[in-house]
């Protein structure tokens, strides 16, 4: 494996999906969404490759559960046990993009296992994605100091949507993290939308640098 990076969101619907598809075919990677809940017929993974090339490699879902709701509550519905040693980083030929659900303090059982200690145990650096709104300095400072409290490496940050330079110079500030730039909203998503993002993505500089960086 050459490059690994675990997809984050500081919440729900700020953009994972897209981020996911764009930096796996700018990295021409394997596409690995660990768990699916709810909406089955239209899952993340099918997303991807409707919106990727045959460049990216979409894996199998670890557990694909039946109910819109928390992985927790949905894995007792469906009446299946989650445990931190179910999941293995995928072996594959080249790059990696691991797709989160939900937040980072996401709850995959009822016996405390949450999406950071599955980041946590496997080491999996992590780009944080980012969406403005009212709220969202607050969720994006929380969610890059537990990271950093658990020593997991932070790739960087990418924002979706439209620039607000007072909300992303102060997330800039106070977390000292990289800001790898932004994905606009698309009137239409589909896969030239996917396609031309890649493009711009390939020549961004920390893209580059965190593909050098890493063994």
């Amino acid at each position: 494996m050459k490059n690994l990076v675990f997809i984050s969101g500081i919440s729900t619907d700020v953009g994972k999906t897209v981020v996911s598809a764009i930096m796996a075919e700018a990295l021409e990677a394997s596409y690995w969404k660990p768990i699916q809940a709810g909406d089955l017929d239209n899952s993340d993974s099918l997303k991807i490759k409707q919106y990727c090339s045959d460049q990216v490699t979409v894996l199998q879902e670890r557990f694909k559960l039946s109910e819109p709701m928390s992985p927790h509550a949905a894995a007792e519905i469906d009446e299946v046990q989650i445990a931190i040693n179910d999941f293995q980083t995928p072996k594959v030929n080249g790059n990696l993009v691991i797709e989160g659900a939900g937040g980072l303090m996401v709850p995959l059982n009822s016996n405390g296992l949450l999406v950071i200690d599955l980041i946590e145990k496997n080491n999996w650096p992590v780009i944080l994605v980012s969406r403005h709104y009212l709220g969202s300095i607050n969720h994006t400072l929380l969610s890059v100091e537990v990271l950093k409290k658990r020593n997991i490496l932070i790739a960087g940050i990418i924002f979706v949507g439209d620039e607000n330079k007072a909300t992303e110079s102060i997330i800039s500030k106070q977390t000292q993290v990289s800001i790898w730039g932004r994905i606009p909203l698309a009137d239409i998503m589909n896969k030239d939308f996917v396609q031309l993002q890649a493009v711009i993505w390939k020549r961004n500089i920390f893209l580059q640098s965190f593909q050098k960086s890493k063994p």
